[in-house]
């Protein structure tokens, strides 16, 4: 069906799913085709397909968007609110936290509250501290919601089907340097099921286990150490939270070895909960201690020098998988 880029492929995503459920709708700042469609254009030509009424530009304001957004997804909506840059949802974090994460619960399971939280950020663009932050575990760490991001054009359409589709609140995490990345198109219809982790390569010394804009970096090194005859699996977890526990712990038993690599701050992140659970149910498998990778415990910085200090870089990936594998 020839080759999209994750914008186009986040595209047809929702226009497929706006098409076959009327109660599916977009809302956020600047969404519509009088504002250009989004910042990143992913709601491009949506408004003129679906009318304004489904595809709603708002005012700047966090709270009054996820508000909206919450109480339609209870009034038996399936909205798809956006949040222009992940550093505003600290804007908007009693609307998902306190109430969309919880209500199902709070309700005895009698409300679903199914709703897609599009968010957009990453390292290396020069957008300065208050606009690049990867917040992944402040939400994997609430009950009660999802937490997905793609690492290629495809897994990108297939997951915002299934988030789409979710009965609960899901937060969906667009890396900027991800949305020119092309993969051949998936088809319509085309779903990739939540909290299922993907190989996206296969090795038999170390598991490599990342997620979103990294998987990228993470699959450059394997190549390159493929040639010195170090054999990395690359597990790319595509959802966080939760995630999936069974494909990582069977990764690490066959390899005995295993790094955790993000972009967001290395410490209390994402890659320390996994550590700590291939360290609980892989024990006897391991042949050495999980190693964490992220970036540096700081803002990110503007000038872009210090901001590509602040990412890891895959000469620290090739010395970590070396130190690990006994090579270094």
């Amino acid at each position: 069906m020839g080759a999209i880029t994750m914008t186009q492929a986040l595209n047809s995503a929702i226009d497929e799913a706006m098409a076959e459920d009327a109660g599916v709708f977009c809302l956020g700042e600047d969404v519509s085709a009088k504002q250009g469609g989004g910042v990143f254009k992913i709601t491009a030509g949506l408004s003129e397909k679906y009318g304004m009424n489904r595809v709603r530009a708002t005012p700047i304001s966090e709270t009054a968007i996820i508000g909206a957004a919450v109480g339609a997804a209870l009034a038996g909506q399936r909205p798809i609110a956006e949040i222009m840059l992940m550093n505003f949802v600290g804007v908007c974090m009693d609307q998902i936290v306190n109430h969309a994460a919880k209500l199902r619960f709070m309700s005895g399971g009698q409300t679903n509250c199914p709703l897609v939280i599009r968010t957009t950020t990453g390292v290396g663009v020069g957008f300065g501290g208050q606009h690049s932050d990867m917040l992944e575990a402040w939400f994997a760490h609430v009950a009660g919601i999802k937490v997905v991001t793609p690492s290629n054009a495809a897994d990108a359409k297939g997951l915002m089907r299934a988030s789409i589709d979710c009965n609960d609140p899901v937060i969906f995490i667009e890396n900027i340097l991800c949305y020119g990345l092309k993969s051949e198109d998936p088809g319509p219809g085309y779903r990739v099921p939540l909290g299922k982790a993907a190989i996206a390569r296969e090795g038999t010394d170390l598991s490599l286990i990342t997620y979103g804009r990294t998987v990228l970096d993470a699959l450059a090194v394997a190549e390159d150490l493929a040639k010195e005859g170090v054999s990395v699996e690359v597990v790319d977890l595509r959802t966080i939270a939760p995630f999936d526990e069974e494909t990582v712990l069977a990764s690490v038993r066959k390899t005995g070895r295993a790094i955790t690599l993000h972009e967001a701050v290395r410490p209390f992140g994402t890659g320390a909960e996994i550590a700590s659970i291939i360290q609980e149910k892989a024990w006897d498998n391991l042949k050495g201690p999980v190693l964490r990778i992220g970036g540096t415990f700081s803002p990110v910085p503007f000038a872009s020098s210090l901001e590509q200090a602040w990412i890891p870089t895959k000469p620290q990936i090739v010395e970590a998988i070396k130190a690990s594998v006994g090579k270094g």
